[in-house]
């Protein structure tokens, strides 16, 4: 794919998209984890147009949606086609994790093992030597997954990744 160095000027999130396996142990999920009803929940759609501007040869799908502070976060479980999951480890091509910005990290973080969510790993803060720039030393950073594997993080940031 050529692309060129034209500014397209792409600076605001409207949702993020995640497929799942089941809409319904989704939204339980996501639910649990922002304190927020979805504002459309098990709705469906069926449109081969749709699909194929997807890449896809159709388009069979329920889906939901929870609005965060200044973000959709769309739950979308395809009927057809149905494809494996991704196993999308940090560290694979391609993958990406949707990060939730707390003020307390860890008070959140406690809260959320006390509540039986598993990390893949402790709590981190950045330590000098490690991250530039020096500015964002003491972010607060943990990562888990969502019942399909999808990586999810929570950061408490500090300086140079504070937004």
């Amino acid at each position: 794919m050529a692309v060129t160095d034209t500014a397209i000027n792409l600076t605001r999130a409207a949702h993020v998209g995640i497929s799942v396996s089941d809409l319904d142990t989704a939204i339980d999920f996501y639910r649990a984890l922002t304190g927020r009803e979805p504002v459309v929940a098990g709705e469906t759609m069926h449109s081969v147009p749709f699909g194929q501007a997807q890449g896809l040869s159709d388009a069979n799908l329920r889906y939901a949606t929870i609005n965060i502070d200044g973000l959709g976060i769309d739950l979308i479980e395809f009927q057809e086609p149905v494809a494996l999951r991704t196993n999308g480890a940090a560290n694979r091509p391609g993958s990406m994790h949707l990060c939730f910005k707390v003020d307390d990290f860890d008070a959140v973080y406690e809260r959320m093992k006390e509540a039986g969510y598993e990390f893949l790993g402790d709590g981190y803060t950045f330590t000098a030597g490690e991250v530039t720039p020096d500015a964002a030393l003491g972010t607060k950073v943990a990562y888990f997954n969502d019942p399909d594997g999808t990586n999810l993080e929570i950061i408490q940031p500090q300086g140079g990744f504070a937004n």
